[in-house]
């Protein structure tokens, strides 16, 4: 067996999680070289002209088809694992309503026995068990029912693939393995979650609110009845919550009891469980060496610091002595189905068990159904009221239940952000939304693209059209007249960030052709085409991106030679990350980065630590943490909230802006300054303000422009900044702390900063150096290892790193918490769908978007997110549907053979464009818009559909079957 020593280099510098030394290992150079005589990621290739990337970063790979993910992974290609390869299965519940009573693995005979079986007695016995977050039972044990259906009871390892895949043949679909006893029915149990929020505005918009949840706070159950909230007696001077409810009672009886020239609609809207159908389906391959007591764990996930703090805590509790963990996190796709998910800790309870051989477990499809992460099914009362005379809305009232399944996961905050996403882009003078997510027996439900939002928003979107109808208004110019303005409060009570261009956005999709000629084109299509309905539809929605707590480090630094280096925390999960960080270092220092590290936790040279709960912790908590100058309220956000482009930019170009402020901006005053001999001044006034690049080289005021590899030298020999590790927080706005670089305390949108400082030895060297590669809390570290590391990757480190200790910190108020949100992008879809009148089958002829999202990292991506974000709309629309209970994926016999994901010719492939708004100004920041573009494409062929038939359709999908009804 090959030996798994690490390199002595390597335990110099290493997080230690739950008394777990941990290393986070990404496939560098040398994992891969066992795999590849090239590297998976090619150098940036870009047009300095233009600012664009040619191709992005994996592109090669991707489109030759040599793009690697966890799933291919196997023990002989990784140095210094045992090459036997061992493979292992889930037994899994079909039912949830009857007692669990053992399996009966008889049809396997003696030939197919697994080598070892591992039941809930046996993690019992050792202490091995699931987080909190994940719930209790990882493996059923007899005489429990079941709390979900597809609940896994036991798994079975096989050391020889040809036993594991005939095995696995003999059990599948089989009903007599797993064995059940009374019949018990589903298990009861409260929501995972309960959230209302109340707002009752001033005079208007901009005025202060009489009530809402940032002035106040949201309003909680005072207790569970029946499973259901049981909510404060409303007082208006009663408790914070007894006031909320009074005023949402004052709503409701409004409604009820309305004014004669109202408009009340009530409406109920169902959205349906949806699979997030990845291509890589779930997949670990892990080994636990007990010589060195150490577990190596390969795995995709989008949460890397998550995983390995979750992994480090089971193997910390359990009876097995593990004392170091190692991690690679890979390239993988995840879009929410690898945010928090368990397959990486089932993993590890195979390698636990697996007699010292390396185990892969990896679902196949009908696997993959029965267990993966679902977009949650929302059932949604609406109930609105509107001015007859003005058209403008005057409350409306929303009760959202989200199906959460049978774990929690992220169900409390779907519902939550349903809630607080309903208002879309529009001003409510006074509302009362309340969002409930249940535990059933369905397969888990967590951070599915859309998250809440999609559900919500939808509705409120159809309900729209619906409003504009019956008040005889075009549907564009009735949102106009409702639409939220810059400075005006949401339904949570906060000013969202910066301009708010939803108005703009109406305004030019009123004018588009799709829209200004429909009347025309309806005539002029159901004439050419007999026995087919024409119908145009229209959705407007803005979004949130981020979470209220996001984090992250950055890493760049420039090397003696003039290239630039980023080291990142955000994992790639195939949303082209890697790419748009790569460029988003240009802006700084003239070109991309060329070498590029993601899902970096071990951060040694900026040692940031992390306590409390960011969301739940007290003001004088925070207060009293943030004196240690090395805390911070979040450690390191997984890849997920569309966080990539605004939050992971902030901190990359953060730390870009401070090499260039403090060492290549000094370095180009010395060099022209000793241009004209005798350090005397420029012959031009020569401002930081006015430095630019052009075609690779800084210049300013009429200066001779110099490359990146001029001013990395004259930086290197002057001792200037050459390299800088930061960390920002945003609880809705980002925290703020004071430094002391030289002579000079600046205020930085960050809170943890350490800096590099060239040499002249390093300068003249040019030489890299290897560096470790580090995990948990952790990144590429600057130790100087020796051919003999086992996980080296490429150095960025040409000096030592020191950290600059904050002198003061402002965290945002952990009130800001209420807010909900304050970040939005906004994007509206033009849909022109086909109805056939006899089958009901609907064609999507064409569609047209029009997205804000601030100042562009790189068109060719987001191009690619407007496109795929359609593609899964559509689905959401008109296909993609699964049965929540016993018909449904929990059962093991779903695949893509009973689940409609569209085709190419179902998107309008060829025929679809898309309008994107120029940013205000060069200064914008990048807006996440990965999500909000799949939702208005739902509502607008909802809409369209109702264009052409006359029909309202209150469930998705809408199905042939489902117009034909209507039409019949």
């Amino acid at each position: 067996m090959a030996s798994s020593k690490l390199s002595r280099r390597q335990f110099l510098k290493a997080a230690t999680l739950a008394g777990v030394t941990t290393y986070i290992a990404p496939f560098g150079s040398k994992a891969y070289a066992a795999l590849f005589e090239q590297k998976l990621l090619t150098p940036m290739h870009w047009d300095p002209a233009t600012g664009l990337a040619r191709y992005r970063v994996d592109g090669v790979a991707k489109v030759t088809g040599s793009k690697i993910f966890a799933r291919d992974i196997r023990a002989r290609d990784l140095p210094n694992w045992p090459d036997q390869q061992s493979h292992a299965l889930i037994l899994r519940t079909t039912r949830a309503d009857a007692l669990y009573t053992g399996f009966d693995l008889s049809r396997l005979g003696e030939d197919l026995k697994p080598d070892r079986s591992v039941t809930a007695e046996d993690l019992a016995r050792d202490s091995v068990a699931f987080s909190d977050f994940y719930g209790e039972d990882m493996l059923l044990p007899p005489g429990k029912t079941p709390a979900y259906l597809g609940h896994a009871v036991a798994i079975l390892i096989f050391h020889d693939f040809a036993r594991f895949r005939l095995a696995k043949d003999a059990l599948k679909f089989q009903d007599d393995v797993i064995q059940y006893g009374e019949h018990t029915g589903p298990l009861q149990r409260d929501p995972w979650g309960t959230f209302r929020y109340v707002r009752v505005g001033g005079k208007d918009g901009y005025a202060d609110d009489v009530f809402s949840s940032l002035k106040d706070a949201p309003v909680f159950p005072s207790q569970m009845r029946k499973r259901l909230p049981v909510w404060p007696d409303g007082k208006n001077h009663g408790e914070v919550g007894a006031q909320g409810m009074y005023h949402a009672q004052q709503i409701r009886n409004e409604l009820q009891s309305p004014p004669a020239d109202w408009l009340v609609l009530t409406r109920k809207y169902r959205s349906q469980s949806v699979d997030t159908a990845a291509l890589e389906p779930d997949n670990a391959n892990c080994w636990y060496d007990e010589g060195s007591q150490t577990m190596h764990m390969v795995i995709p996930t989008q949460s890397p610091a998550e995983v390995a703090a979750t992994a480090a805590d089971m193997l910390a509790k359990s009876h097995f002595g593990a004392r170091t963990l190692v991690m690679h996190p890979c390239y993988t796709v995840g879009y929410g189905s690898k945010d928090h998910y368990n397959m990486p800790f089932y993993g590890l309870v195979c390698a636990l068990y697996s007699d010292g051989k390396p185990v892969r477990i990896a679902n196949d499809r009908y696997e993959q159904f029965q267990t993966s992460i679902k977009r949650h099914a929302f059932d949604m009362d609406y109930q609105i009221s509107v001015d007859r005379k003005t058209g403008m809305i005057q409350s409306c009232t929303a009760d959202m239940v989200a199906n959460g399944g049978g774990r929690c996961n992220f169900s409390p905050s779907v519902a939550m952000v349903a809630a607080t996403a309903a208002q879309s882009i529009y001003y409510l003078p006074k509302s009362d939304m309340t969002a409930r997510a249940d535990a059933t027996r369905a397969v888990d439900a967590g951070s599915a693209r859309g998250y809440g939002s999609l559900q919500s928003m939808a509705a409120t979107e159809m309900l729209m059209d619906e409003l504009a109808h019956e008040l005889d208004l075009d549907p564009i110019e009735f949102r106009l007249r409702n639409v939220l303005k810059t400075g005006m409060k949401n339904t949570q009570g906060a000013i969202p960030a910066g301009e708010i261009r939803a108005e703009e956005i109406l305004k030019k999709a009123q004018t588009h052709p799709i829209w200004t000629e429909r009347k025309q084109r309806k005539v002029d299509y159901e004439a050419e085409n007999p026995g087919k309905l024409y119908g145009v539809g229209f959705a407007c929605v803005q979004k949130d991106f981020g979470t209220g707590a996001e984090s992250s480090f950055a890493k760049v630094e420039i090397s003696p030679e003039g290239q630039v280096i980023l080291r990142h925390t955000g994992a790639e999960i195939g949303t082209g990350m890697s790419t748009s960080q790569a460029l988003a270092c240009a802006r700084w220092l003239g070109q991309p980065a060329v070498d590029v590290g993601v899902a970096l936790t071990d951060w040694p040279d900026l040692p940031m630590v992390s306590s409390g709960d960011p969301y739940l912790m007290s003001q004088a908590d925070q207060d009293k943490l943030s004196a240690d100058p090395a805390w911070t309220p979040a450690f390191a956000s997984p890849a997920s909230a569309s966080n990539s482009a605004f939050y992971y930019t902030h901190t990359t170009q953060e730390a870009a802006r401070l090499v260039f402020m403090h060492g290549l901006w000094p370095a180009a005053q010395a060099i022209w300054s000793s241009g004209i001999g005798g350090g005397q001044a420029a012959p031009y006034a020569v401002r930081r303000e006015d430095a630019r690049w052009e075609n690779n080289m800084l210049t300013a005021t009429g200066m001779q422009p110099l490359s990146l590899q001029q001013l990395a030298r004259k930086a290197y020999d002057m001792g200037l900044v050459v390299g800088a590790v930061v960390h920002g927080f945003n609880r809705w706005q980002w925290a703020q702390a004071d430094f002391r670089i030289g002579e000079q305390v600046e205020r930085l949108p960050l809170d943890g900063l350490a800096l590099c400082f060239g040499n002249t030895s390093a300068a003249q060297a040019g030489q890299h150096s290897n560096a470790a590669a580090s995990t948990a809390n952790g990144a590429v570290t600057s130790i100087d290892a020796g051919p003999d590391d086992t996980l080296g990757t490429k150095s960025t480190t040409r000096g030592q790193y020191r950290m600059i200790n904050r002198e003061a910190v402002h965290y945002p108020p952990v009130q800001r918490n209420n807010a909900g949100v304050t970040y939005y992008s906004a994007v509206s879809a033009l849909a022109e769908v086909a109805v056939h009148r006899g089958s009901g089958k609907v064609e999507l002829l064409n569609h047209h978007s029009i997205v804000e999202c601030g100042t562009l990292l790189s068109p060719q991506l987001v191009s690619g997110q407007i496109q795929g974000g359609l593609a899964m709309g559509i689905g959401h629309a008109l296909h993609e549907h699964l049965p929540l209970y016993e018909d449904g994926p929990g059962n093991g016999t779903w695949n893509f053979n009973r689940y409609h994901l569209p085709l190419a010719n179902e998107v309008a492939l060829w025929t679809q464009t898309a309008d994107i708004l120029p940013p205000l100004s060069e200064t914008d920041p990048p807006k996440g818009m990965a999500e909000v573009v799949m939702i208005p494409i739902v509502a607008a062929i909802v809409n369209g559909i109702n264009h052409a038939t006359g029909q309202r359709f209150y469930s998705l999908p809408v199905t042939p079957e489902h117009i034909q009804e209507a039409l019949a």
